[in-house]
């Protein structure tokens, strides 16, 4: 390691030969002259160890001025500055030698300058750091370290406060999520640009993290509110949230009653002034006028006999009609919980759902999320059976319906799925959903466990489901619940809802470098009691490797908080929930409704998240000005979603196919620019050489619409053609480039016919039509197949067959193996399954005798 000593000699020093050094420092070299170390110090001193009177403190590096680091210490011979592990040119230091008038002893004092590129050298490989190394004969002592960084604080709120209307004494939480910076920016509250002091008034609270609590709302709490962040480098203003506190009116005393007038009654009275509505306030509720009828004592005149007759009369009438209407509602009662309890006896209903009736394959969307069902096979014959006459039930009167007489898709309604039949028995029917969502969610809304579900009703799925099943789904998210047969307990029915939480109404706390790798999901209501589990499907984000993430599933719990219920990889068959893992999709069979959502952490610098790049532009410019949005979200459809909604909303265009990107856990930003534009015809107006989305912003997961803007200037109205590189990348060198080349005025649709093209498929689907195996077919499959067999030919070979041989343990944990690898069949499978290959798999297991029911599907 070279070592400056003194100041002309070089030397190399070794921390086992202080002695070496002691030669070195009274070396004579040419040019200089003899330097003697020791001779500054006294005897009395000279075993003495230098210790520090001024250390290295932590600096921040403002816009381009340098900093300024300092060392001084006693008795010291020689200091000198070290940092990130090599030693500072010697030209690089200013020494200043004195010596302390009490103990006459040496001080020396050193300093060094730091500049904003030294520091810039290593950004995001690691810190920079000083420390300075001070001797004397004796030895030698380190400095503290002290770290030097460039302080910044950028321009956007991560969170903004939001404006609110609120009740006299009412509690107020404005949210405020400082800029990201170094150092962290401080953060102060203003009410109309005078600053709000939680000392002076003890109403106002400011929690840990900048949030601001009203802690009673008062009249004059109204005002303009505005959350300031500052630190060394710059300040910055949120947009103002206001705040209006409105006063609700209230009843004054009743008054006293009036005397008895003539027509035998007495009045009192009460007036809306305790207090006034006010701010916009709700006027009172009820009456402000009563009357009350007079005892006969107190009347002027009494009633005559012929009056009382009359009054008599009437209420033995309404005393009969109440009688009439209470058997009535008796009769209906017992009628419906008559049909309710029954079972079916008609087998050929249970077949009827084979290939969902009314589901017609959509054509291919443009840059749809996933490929849809394909037409109807075939061979479709292989997997289509009669009803089982043979099979033991109650009995059935009346005629059987033909599946060709059944209308549409077989839906569910709000009422009983079973209505009775003549002579007692039961048909299960075509409901229909209530025509307005928005019943559904205002008849819940009543219900304690319904509070925290967003009233978003284009993201909600629901429907009425009792044992035979069904299945709920989100078109365009990816998002779906499988209820399987007799799930639900006999003689139950669910009304079952299913949506995707926005992250703006739902904050998941993420601890470290955690990230959220799939949609906030809902379904409920919880507490419902469930005979099998349930199975949901929703997309995540992440490469799929279990080596290279530890993945949690989340549950949030009554109380709102969230806990972790399962970590990947390590499921234990005795817990309520199971995750199937694929490539871009996560099944979990769960025991209970909730609302969950996936979070991961990363293991090693591997681990990567998938994004999806989205470009769009207007489509109708009339300016020289071309705005290019650069979406970069993630890889899930609910996202992809609701880009594609906003956008809509905004009248922009999708100019290009999305495209993938991997997205390292490396601390790097993403960097994105556009190059090689027709310099003749096209110009940018961005300052910078690129734009920057810093790392935390992708990788925390909870902002959805990242996104940025480059702006491009024609040169003439008449251009309209565009060529043009996009390049993206996290590291140097290591990215990816992708062209653009299209004509701004030659499509001017909107994204609605694109987005229109989606997935398009019924939201719920009740009893059969929701599987694509028919129930008398399931029941055989797993009555063949449940039964251990010694040459394996059983639900293990069956498992095997469709790659599912990982989850064998879970499997067997179920009293039914069988049916529950039929349930993760269908929920895989539900738009692009090939009934024909179950079948080719249970001919290849030697089970053809669960198929000996199979005709074509003109037949049944």
């Amino acid at each position: 390691m070279p070592l400056v000593v003194g100041p002309f000699v070089r030397c190399r020093f070794s921390a086992a030969l202080l002695g070496l050094w002691l030669v070195c420092a009274g070396f004579t070299c040419a040019g200089g002259s003899e330097h003697d170390a020791t001779a500054a110090l006294p005897a009395a001193f000279s075993d003495l160890l230098p210790h520090f009177l001024v250390e290295p403190e932590d600096e921040y590096i403002v816009k381009n001025k340098p900093v300024t680091l300092t060392c001084r210490s006693t008795p010291a011979t020689q200091i000198y500055f070290k940092c990130i592990g090599e030693w500072v040119h010697q030209d690089d230091h200013l020494i200043e030698r004195t010596v302390d008038p009490a103990t006459a002893l040496p001080v020396m004092q050193v300093t060094i300058e730091i500049t904003r590129q030294q520091v810039e050298k290593i950004f995001g490989l690691d810190e920079y750091w000083c420390q300075c190394v001070a001797w004397s004969t004796t030895g030698t002592q380190k400095s503290q370290k002290a770290y030097i960084r460039i302080a910044y604080l950028r321009k956007n709120f991560e969170e903004e406060p939001q404006g609110k209307e609120v009740a006299l004494d009412q509690e107020v939480l404005l949210r405020c999520h400082p800029p990201e910076g170094v150092p962290q920016a401080e953060v102060e509250w203003q009410r109309n640009e005078d600053v709000v002091d939680p000392a002076s008034d003890p109403n106002f609270f400011i929690t840990a993290d900048h949030n601001l609590v009203i802690k009673k709302a008062r009249l004059a709490d109204t005002g303009n509110y505005t959350c300031v962040a500052k630190n060394i480098v710059a300040r910055r203003k949120s947009t103002s949230a206001t705040v209006l506190v409105y006063v609700d009116g209230g009843w004054s005393e009743w008054s006293k009653w009036s005397a008895c007038g003539a027509d035998c009654s007495m009045w009192r009275s009460r007036e809306c002034t305790q207090p006034s509505p006010g701010t916009g306030g709700k006027d009172c509720q009820g009456l402000d006028l009563q009357s009350l009828n007079c005892t006969s004592e107190q009347c002027p005149e009494t009633v005559s006999g012929a009056e009382d007759v009359a009054l008599y009369v009437g209420m033995v009438a309404v005393a009969l009609c109440l009688t009439l209407l209470l058997i009535v509602v008796v009769l209906v009662y017992r009628r419906k919980k008559e049909g309710l309890d029954a079972d079916v006896a008609d087998s050929s209903i249970l077949t009827t759902g084979f290939q969902p009736m009314g589901i017609k394959p959509s054509k291919p969307g443009v840059w749809a999320p996933r490929p849809r069902r394909p037409p109807h096979s075939k061979n479709s014959h292989l997997l289509t059976i009669q009803p089982d006459l043979t099979t033991t039930t109650t009995s059935y009167q009346g005629t059987l319906r033909s599946r060709h007489e059944a209308t549409g898709k077989f839906s569910m309604s709000n009422g009983p799925l079973l209505d009775p039949l003549p002579n007692g028995s039961h048909s299960l029917h075509n409901g229909k959903l209530n025509s307005d969502p928005a019943d559904f969610v205002s008849r819940l809304s009543t219900q304690s466990y319904f509070k925290t579900l967003p009233r978003d009703v284009a993201n909600t799925s629901y429907g009425t489901f009792n044992f035979l099943g069904g299945r709920l789904t989100i078109p365009s998210t990816g998002i779906s619940l499988l209820i399987p047969p007799e799930a639900i307990p006999r003689g139950k029915i669910y009304e079952i809802y299913l949506t995707v939480q926005r992250k703006e109404d739902l904050r998941l706390p993420l601890a470290g470098c955690q990230t959220l790798l799939s949609p906030v999901v809902s379904c409920g209501p919880p507490g419902v009691v469930l005979s099998r589990p349930v199975i949901l499907s929703m997309d995540h984000c992440f490469d799929a490797c279990l080596d290279n993430w530890a993945v949690r599933l989340k549950k949030q719990n009554y109380e709102g908080a969230w806990e972790d219920v399962l970590l990947m990889g390590e499921e234990l068959v005795s817990e309520p929930y199971y995750c199937q893992l694929e490539t871009e999709t996560c099944r979990l069979f769960s025991e209970q409704l909730g609302t969950f959502a996936l979070v991961g952490e990363s293991l090693h610098m591997g681990a990567a998240k998938r994004l999806r790049l989205m470009l769009f532009s207007d489509a109708y410019c009339s300016t020289l000005e071309y705005n290019i949005r650069v979406y970069c979200m993630d890889d899930t459809q609910d996202v992809f979603k609701e880009v594609m909604q906003m956008e809509r909303q905004l009248g922009g265009r999708l100019i290009d196919e999305p495209h993938v990107l991997l997205f390292k856990d490396s601390y790097h930003n993403l960097r994105l620019s556009i190059h090689d534009m027709p310099q003749a015809h096209w110009r940018s107006k961005l300052l910078a050489g690129y734009q920057e989305i810093p790392f935390y912003h992708i990788w925390n997961g909870s902002q959805r619409y990242l996104h940025c803007t480059f702006t491009l200037e024609r040169l003439s109205l008449s251009t309209c053609e565009l060529t043009c590189q996009l390049c993206v990348w996290q590291v140097e060198g290591e990215g990816q480039s992708f062209g653009l080349d299209f004509n701004i005025a030659k499509d001017t649709r909107a994204v609605d016919a694109e987005f229109l093209l989606m997935d398009s498929s019924a939201t719920a689907l009740a009893g059969p039509s929701a599987f694509q195996i028919p129930y008398l077919i399931r029941q055989k499959i797993c009555s063949s197949l449940d039964a251990p067999c010694p040459n394996g030919a059983d639900w293990r070979m069956l498992a095997q067959r469709l790659k599912l041989e990982r989850h064998m343990s879970f499997f067997a944990s179920k009293a039914s193996p069988t049916s529950v690898i039929l349930d993760l069949w269908e929920a895989q499978h539900f738009h692009t399954g090939n009934i024909n290959q179950l079948a080719t798999v249970m001919a290849d297991i030697g089970k053809q005798e669960a198929m000996i029911f199979l005709v074509s599907d003109g037949e049944c």
